[in-house]
């Protein structure tokens, strides 16, 4: 059974960083390498891996322990990721998403640099915002609560918490005053097969004792469509679900079910 980045033994963020350092000097001192790359994704070829050809993913903010990737991308277009360098070897972009581990089903919780690799390619990467108003992903923090959804052994999507009482930034003392689900990404091709409802389940029942629940403000046109399909079969969610600024206190929050009947 073919295995991938995520199955194989752990790395930690200092690792990955170090193997990509070491590959790029030793590429610079070769000055060319014949190693020849071919994309099962875009089926596009790269002749040649050289300098010119790669660059280096930052996965966090610049605040946070470094942490880089290369990205292998066409000559013409920089913004493309053909293959990723990891454990040594280029992997095609499709295989950093996948999985051999048939324990990996459904919304599981990120725990390895791999994983937080994938949130990171879904967000940044894989599902570029289009221009007609999807919102952008900025950065997640390395300690950010995650989960990834995956189905027949691919990364489908996932989603991000913000915990009460845990800091709204890094510049004042707020703590949020409630679970805020922060956000939420379903791959375009995987969309309308109720995907997003499962998280939101998931999410609602991960904190059920919890009286108050908030969603991250803005919601998308989409997320509301998810929100209110799941508030039609789930009654006993509707005065529990807020749209909510950070911190979230009672004057920056508003209940969703009462927005959409609005």
């Amino acid at each position: 059974r073919a295995m991938y980045p995520v199955d194989l033994p752990a790395v930690d963020d200092t690792e990955l960083t170090s193997a990509s350092e070491n590959y790029l000097a030793s590429l610079n001192a070769t000055h060319s390498c014949n190693e020849w790359f071919r994309s099962l994704l875009t089926s596009k070829e790269v002749d040649a891996v050289t300098p010119a050809n790669i660059r280096q993913l930052q996965l966090f903010e610049d605040e946070h322990p470094a942490c880089t990737v290369l990205a292998l991308h066409p000559p013409h277009d920089q913004t493309q990721v053909l293959a990723l360098y990891l454990h040594k070897k280029w992997w095609p972009l499709d295989d950093v998403l996948q999985t051999s581990s048939e324990s990996r089903s459904g919304l599981q919780p990120v725990q390895s640099i791999m994983e937080r690799l994938i949130v990171f390619l879904l967000s940044q990467v894989v599902e570029k915002p289009r221009p007609h108003g999807e919102v952008s992903f900025s950065l997640h923090p390395p300690t950010e609560t995650c989960k990834v959804l995956w189905k027949d052994g691919q990364a489908v999507g996932f989603y991000t918490i913000k915990h009460k009482g845990s800091l709204c930034d890094s510049w004042s003392s707020r703590c949020y005053l409630l679970p805020v689900l922060d956000t939420v990404l379903v791959r375009r091709r995987c969309r309308r097969r109720g995907f997003g409802l499962q998280i939101l389940h998931d999410f609602c029942s991960s904190f059920s004792s919890e009286e108050f629940l908030g969603v991250s403000f803005p919601l998308s046109s989409g997320m509301v469509a998810v929100i209110r399909k799941f508030l039609q079969q789930h009654e006993e969610h509707r005065a529990r679900l807020y749209e909510v600024e950070a911190p979230g206190g009672w004057s920056q929050r508003r209940n969703i079910w009462l927005n959409i009947q609005l």
